[in-house]
């Protein structure tokens, strides 16, 4: 079995209790977090979703989003949970004098992964985004169409805490966090803030960085990283034996003494008769990604191989 196997047979629905969700409001909201994030806000559309990151003036992630627009004066920001609080402090301090008020929204809006069977293009019952980052409004909340992965369209449903989502639920994340590692897609969480410059993480690959648009805190960085010599590091999707938690070092064989990279996300994914599968994506050196076996947590730790992601990374950012 590889790492696309995942054969999902019914729909899947969990409540994403390690999201939250950031409001912008204000007439000024989209003016204001186009000078802020990776991202152009201005021009994004009701209907339409965007990744976008965050970064420090050294260029260094501090969050990563799925953005969407909700009205003209309103932009919804939805990011891992264990640093919205952080991120929107931030956020705030560079407000000033903007009509853009920012809250954490995550107590009335729910966010829940989606996992559908196959790669679906329509519902006469629950209308289905047609493309990635498209959005739909479903069963009384917004379904935003994400990168499919493994055979599997995923989905983000954003609706009222109350709200109950239409589709198959259940209690247990471990399809939709094997789905969103497989997706190639990273997320930036705690144990990870300051870590990577976006290229480091594919987010320019994956249509998180517009290199069209206004300045942002760490432009000048990430645009220098783009169009001045080679990108030298990467991130990879690999497979192993044991589990990987985000921030954690890797290790490559042929560079022993010292880390080549680290973890960026990760999931395992129970066998039904025993067992776990788990899957990571790593942050490495490509040189080193590309010359042998790597491994986490130590130069002996435990052994993890490449796998192939669903996107090709450019020849020429090697």
């Amino acid at each position: 079995m590889n790492s696309t196997d995942l054969a999902l047979s019914t729909p899947v629905a969990v409540r994403l209790a390690d999201w939250g969700v950031i409001r912008a409001k204000g007439e000024d909201a989209a003016a204001f977090l186009n000078g802020q994030l990776t991202q152009e806000t201005i021009k994004l559309d009701i209907g339409q979703a965007r990744l976008a990151g965050y970064c420090s003036p050294k260029g260094r992630l501090l969050a990563s989003f799925v953005i969407w627009r909700t009205a003209a004066d309103e932009i919804l920001l939805a990011c891992s949970a264990d640093l919205l609080a952080p991120t929107l402090k931030r956020l705030s301090m560079f407000v000033l004098r903007a009509k853009c008020k920012l809250t954490d929204a995550s107590a009335e809006i729910a966010l829940w992964g989606v996992a559908l069977p196959g790669l679906l293009h329509d519902s006469a019952e629950h209308p289905i985004p047609a493309a990635p980052y498209a959005t739909s409004n479903t069963a009384g909340g917004t379904a935003i169409r994400l990168a499919d992965a493994a055979g599997a369209t995923r989905l983000l449903w954003a609706a009222p805490a109350d709200a109950t989502p239409p589709w198959a639920t259940t209690s247990s994340a471990d399809v939709w966090n094997w789905l969103e590692v497989q997706s190639g897609v990273p997320r930036i969480v705690a144990s990870t803030v300051e870590a990577f410059v976006p290229q480091m993480i594919n987010l320019e690959l994956v249509g998180g960085v517009n290199f069209q648009k206004g300045c942002y805190p760490g432009q000048e960085i990430v645009a220098r990283s783009q169009y001045r010599g080679t990108i030298k590091r990467r991130m990879v999707l690999a497979e192993g034996a044991s589990a990987a938690a985000a921030g954690a070092e890797v290790f490559a064989a042929a560079e022993p003494d010292q880390p080549a990279g680290q973890v960026v996300l990760s999931a395992s994914l129970p066998h039904p008769e025993g067992g776990a599968r788990h899957a990571a994506l790593i942050e490495v050196k490509r040189a080193l990604a590309d010359a042998g076996e790597l491994h986490v947590g130590a130069a002996d730790g435990p052994v993890v191989r490449l796998r192939e992601l669903p996107y090709e990374i450019p020849v020429d950012a090697a």
